[in-house]
């Protein structure tokens, strides 16, 4: 692990809202040269500090304008493995996360569909049907604030 000045800290926050942003108009935030925001960066990305950079797309733009999480509580009896349950479920397009948790459920994820009825096909045709599945609780997302969390 490496040692973060305020500086870095700083840059990774504003990565964190917005990841396009080039080094140079980085730097003129933060007065640095374009070449020592780059290398801050880069240290931080060869560290393993900043794993990647990801597209946010708008689901309701996309056509998709329910979110629902599940928490899937595999059956005990004909006991399917993680593997294999993992494989099943991470096949269907319209599960978005897949999390093996512990506590009352097996499984969290995250479901897109365009509508409730979409999302109750998608449940009862794909979901519902795969081997080793038991209790499920759906909960449906009303609104969501993105926080970058900790960083430091």
């Amino acid at each position: 692990m490496i040692d973060l000045d305020d500086t870095d800290r700083k840059l990774l926050r504003a990565l964190s809202q917005d990841a396009t942003q080039s080094a140079g108009a980085l730097g003129r935030r933060f007065g640095l040269s374009q070449p020592a925001a780059w290398r801050r960066i880069r240290r931080m990305q060869e560290a393993g500090i900043i794993a990647g950079r990801r597209l946010v797309l708008n689901k309701e733009a996309l056509g998709f304008g329910v979110t629902v999480f599940l928490g899937v509580k595999l059956a005990t009896k004909g006991r399917v493995s993680l593997e294999d349950f993992e494989r099943a479920i991470s096949a269907i397009p319209e599960v978005q996360t897949v999390e093996h948790v512990l506590g009352l459920y097996d499984y969290r994820l995250r479901v897109v569909a365009r509508d409730l009825a979409d999302f109750e096909r998608v449940l009862r045709r794909r979901i519902m049907t795969l081997p080793g599945v038991g209790n499920v609780e759906a909960n449906v997302l009303l609104s969501e604030e993105r926080r970058p969390g900790p960083i430091g």
